[in-house]
């Protein structure tokens, strides 16, 4: 743990994770408290750096619950997730604390929407499959029915989840002259649809040889698309996953080595940083370490954000992306 003016009788922060370049910087006024690594902080650890900090910059790794709000104590008035999700957070703790919660909202939805778009090109091409078989030096020649996808090109796209990051995917599906259908607890205006059909979600996954789904985990979508909601999909169907809990990893695994799933690819994981043996097992499985929103761009407008939200706080402020009211259980995106 670094320290930096720790000798001068100024607000503690800690942040808990190596932050983008020259987001960290901006906090050197204060007694910042860097943990300097991709690694996660040991419980004990963390517990020990909060003590007396007047705001907590967390990652989604950092469980926020009583025992950590009473380890910082009560100067702490601040836990600023770097995440669009804060379901490491206890909410209810920290409102009985008086502890407000932010989040970093908005700035990842382009750089995500691009990674579901990368995956569902990787997954339907079989682009895992023919890297691994190249660089195996197995041998190989093309022939007609060698290593054959599926083709997106005016394809029915389902997604289940239309908020911003299903909308940015939606609008890149108009390149491929794909037909959107969407499923949503709630129908969008007509001028947020752009176009796209809401359906019932059974509707929905009977319908969509691709579906996407980004919609956010809390206590009603958690393993939401299971078993038997996958069996509703067509046969030989795409299926990409960018929020962890919402679809069964392991159903899709089995669907996968029944061959009624062609293809799946996985971003987020619900157990991270732990990923099924039996997903790891299936050759059509296209499985990414939680990167929808690692870009340079984007990581440094999460992590500006954060530091808005704290520097707010210690200046009196009301943080500007304050997370209100508290979700019962809020998004895990990246």
């Amino acid at each position: 743990m670094r320290r930096v003016n720790d000798h001068a009788p100024r607000p503690a922060v800690l942040v808990t994770r190596r932050l983008a370049p020259g987001v960290a910087e901006r906090l050197t006024a204060c007694d910042l408290r860097y943990h300097d690594s991709e690694q996660p902080l040991g419980r004990a650890e963390l517990l020990a750096a909060a003590a007396g900090c007047s705001a907590l910059l967390t990652t989604l790794d950092d469980t926020v619950d009583a025992e950590l709000l009473d380890a910082a104590g009560p100067t702490l008035r601040l836990v600023a997730n770097h995440a669009v999700g804060t379901h490491n957070i206890d909410h209810a703790a920290c409102a009985a604390r008086g502890v407000a919660v932010s989040h970093t909202p908005g700035v990842l939805t382009e750089s995500t929407a691009d990674m579901a778009w990368a995956l569902l090109l990787a997954a339907t091409r079989r682009l895992g499959e023919g890297e691994r078989l190249l660089r195996s030096g197995r041998p190989w020649a093309w022939a007609p029915t060698f290593l054959l996808g599926v083709e997106l090109s005016g394809t029915p796209l389902g997604i289940l989840g239309m908020g911003r990051i299903g909308r940015a995917v939606a609008r890149r599906a108009a390149g491929f002259g794909m037909p959107v259908s969407y499923h949503n607890r709630n129908r969008l205006p007509a001028d947020l649809e752009q176009g796209a059909r809401h359906l019932p979600l059974d509707e929905l996954l009977a319908s969509s040889p691709v579906l996407v789904v980004t919609a956010p985990l809390n206590a009603a979508t958690r393993h939401l698309v299971d078993a038997e909601r996958i069996a509703l999909m067509p046969a030989g169907a795409v299926l990409v996953s960018m929020t962890a809990g919402v679809v069964d990893e392991e159903a899709v695994a089995a669907a996968l080595a029944s061959g009624h799933l062609f293809a799946a690819a996985v971003d987020n994981f619900e157990h991270e940083p732990a990923v099924p043996a039996a997903l790891l097992a299936q050759e059509r499985a296209v499985l990414a370490p939680h990167l929808g929103s690692a870009t340079v761009r984007t990581r440094q407008a999460m992590g500006n954000l954060a530091v808005d939200n704290v520097l707010a706080v210690l200046a009196g402020a009301e943080p500007p992306t304050r997370v209100s009211p508290p979700p019962p259980t809020a998004a895990p995106r990246s």
